[in-house]
């Protein structure tokens, strides 16, 4: 084969990767949106305390909740195990992508104590939603953590090795 249907070949698997990535981000994207649409639907109802449907006491407010942020969480989890890197990219830049990965894992651990704590504490009286979430909002402020440090570093990293690589071939000219 020659080296231009090589060089063709490569590119034309380096936009379908790219195609790819997008894709997953935006269904990331959508992933994280539900888990924050999820985690302030609580909140915003136990304003709306007048009704009774919307009883902050009541246990009944999280189901709803507790689902969409499991699908957001599973969703957002399962984006981040498609594999988006370009074979040529850096060891370290796959690294950093794995992190985003225990980013959804972190989601995941939190609906799991959603339910789990729904289910604990249902028949305890006087306990307050901020008890049931808890563990919750702890593991989606973690897995928040470290999805905007690996978004940041991916990008920082992305750019250096660019960089490098116009720096590289200018000396070779």
């Amino acid at each position: 084969m020659s080296k231009k249907k090589t060089n063709r070949n490569i590119a034309a698997g380096a936009t379908q990767i790219e195609s790819r990535r997008k894709k997953m981000e935006n269904v990331a994207t959508f992933g994280l949106t539900l888990i924050a649409l999820a985690l302030v639907g609580p909140f915003a109802t136990s304003l709306w305390g007048a009704h009774p449907m919307y009883d902050p006491d009541s246990f009944s407010w999280s189901t709803a909740y507790k689902w969409v942020y499991a699908v957001g969480a599973l969703i957002f989890t399962a984006a981040r195990l498609v594999n988006v890197s370009d074979p040529g990219e850096s060891m370290r830049v796959r690294r950093l992508r794995r992190m985003e990965f225990w980013a959804g894992m972190a989601f995941c651990i939190g609906a799991f104590f959603w339910f789990y704590n729904t289910q604990k504490l249902s028949g305890m009286a006087y306990i307050g939603q901020m008890s049931v979430l808890r563990d919750t909002v702890m593991f989606s402020l973690v897995g928040a953590m470290l999805q905007v440090i690996s978004f940041a570093m991916v990008t920082w990293r992305i750019k250096k090795e660019r960089g490098q690589q116009k720096e590289d071939n200018g000396k070779k000219d």
